[in-house]
């Protein structure tokens, strides 16, 4: 067994270790609104349930050398924001989405999405996601590294979800239609795979 102090790493070398163990990670592909109007797409793996009463997620975007994404700006100004549930389907165009482009470009318009409107709140999502959670923001908790902030953890509350019907049951997903896929490390995603069950002890 290896034992490392993470405070003997660099950031690169924690990350490396993080990305590699927690895996698979759900993949948050979320549009956000800028000041200009332009809508914003990107995806993050840093990403999961927080609450059921409210529904909750929570969404942790880094700092890059202390400046802000463009998803995190546009969150702190609108508080609004919603999640896609990446799958199968459309992986390849939120790929596309990853790339960097001026604050005035929409990654949307790149990866050839279709925006379609929100029922709650102002930010439009995208209509090849088979679910889509229009959020509001509950609540930012600064990530710091002693006096330097280096992320911000979003805590958004779901005001109205969209579910594909093909997916939906009696109040469940079904998770073979659904198809998500999950982060790895590297350029590696990985798909559901085998399910198996298990029955909790009384």
């Amino acid at each position: 067994m290896i034992s490392i102090d993470p405070k003997k790493n660099s950031e690169r070398e924690n990350y490396k270790l993080l990305v590699g163990s927690i895996i698979p990670r759900p993949i948050a592909f979320v549009t956000t609104l800028s000041e200009q109007g332009v809508v914003n797409g990107a995806p993050f793996s840093y990403f999961n349930i927080v609450s059921s009463k409210p529904p909750m997620i929570s969404l942790a975007i880094q700092r890059p050398n202390g400046h802000l994404k463009d998803t995190a700006r546009h969150i702190h100004y609108r508080e609004q924001f919603v999640v896609h549930i990446v799958d199968e389907d459309n992986v390849a165009q939120v790929n596309e989405t990853a790339a960097s482009l001026p604050v005035i470009e929409s990654e949307i318009a790149r990866a050839q999405l279709t925006l379609i409107d929100s029922q709650q709140i102002e930010v439009p999502g995208i209509q090849e996601a088979k679910i889509r959670m229009e959020c509001r923001l509950v609540q930012t908790v600064p990530l710091m590294n002693g006096e330097e902030q280096t992320g911000d953890l979003f805590i958004g509350e779901i005001v109205q979800f969209h579910i594909d019907e093909a997916i939906y049951h009696e109040g469940r997903i079904d998770p073979r239609k659904l198809n998500a896929v999950s982060r790895l490390a590297g350029s590696d995603y990985a798909k559901i795979g085998e399910i198996f069950s298990l029955e909790r002890p009384k």
